[in-house]
C-alpha cells in the first residue's frame, strides 16, 4: 500500500501511475484476506471485481488514447481531453474516482467493505495504512482528472493539432459498458454481495 501509492506519486508518466497504483490496491486486497472469515472473503471478492471493471475502463481509456507515433503516456496529453474528447474524459474520469475511492463508483463500496472488515478484525495498524495510501491516491488520481478539464494547451500541441481519430463501434459499446458497470456497483452493491454470500454457501 505505502510503496505502490508513493512509487505512484512521483510519476508523470500516465501508465507508471496505473501500474504503480495497482500496486497498492493490491495491498488493499489483501487487508480482506488477512482479516479471514466469510467477511473477509465478501469483502476480498466484490474488491476484486469492482477493480477488475475499474482498471479495465482505465487502461482501455489510455489505449484508445494512444497513437500510432507516440502513445499517450506522459501528463501533457491529457491536458484539456474533456474539451477536445468529452466522452473519453468521462469515461477515464470515472474509473479514476473509482480507483480513488469516491462516492458512488464501485471502488467507494470496495474500499469501504475492506475496511469494515479490517476494523472488525482489529487490524488498526493495516486500517492506518490503507486510509494514509488512499489519501495519497486521491491526489494523484484528482491530478489526472484536473489536468483533463483544465484549459487547452498550446495550439502547437501535437494533441491538439493532430484530429482525434475515429473511434469503433466495438469500443465505444466497451467502455460504455464497463463505466456503467463501475457506476452500477457503486449504486447498487446487494446484488453482487448477495451473488457472492449464495456462491460462497455453495461451495462449503
Amino acid at each position: 500500500m505505502v510503496v505502490g501509492n508513493l512509487l505512484a506519486l512521483l510519476q508523470e508518466n500516465v501508465k507508471r501511475i496505473l501500474a504503480y497504483s495497482s500496486i497498492a490496491h493490491l495491498g488493499y486486497l489483501l487487508v480482506a484476506l488477512v482479516a479471514g472469515g466469510p467477511r473477509g472473503v465478501e469483502a476480498a471478492t466484490y474488491y476484486l471485481v469492482a477493480y477488475m471493471l475499474t482498471t479495465l475502463s482505465a487502461f482501455g481509456s489510455v489505449v484508445v488514447l494512444s497513437e500510432t507515433e507516440r502513445d499517450a503516456e506522459n501528463m501533457a496529453a491529457y491536458r484539456g481531453l474533456f474539451w477536445r474528447r468529452p466522452w473519453l474524459a468521462m469515461v477515464f474520469t470515472a474509473a479514476l474516482l473509482s480507483l480513488a475511492g469516491i462516492p458512488l463508483t464501485a471502488g467507494f463500496i470496495g474500499k469501504i467493505y475492506v475496511l469494515m472488515v479490517g476494523v472488525e478484525s482489529a487490524l488498526l495498524p493495516l486500517i492506518f495504512l490503507l486510509v494514509f495510501g488512499s489519501a495519497v491516491g486521491l491526489f494523484y488520481y484528482l491530478r489526472l482528472v484536473v489536468a483533463m478539464y483544465g484549459s487547452l494547451p498550446e495550439a502547437t500541441d501535437v494533441h491538439v493539432t493532430r484530429p482525434a481519430p475515429s473511434l469503433s463501434f466495438a469500443t465505444i459499446l466497451i467502455l460504455t459498458m464497463l463505466t456503467l458497470g463501475v457506476v452500477w456497483l457503486g449504486l447498487f452493491p446487494a446484488p453482487l454481495i448477495h451473488t457472492i454470500r449464495l456462491t460462497m454457501a455453495s461451495l462449503l
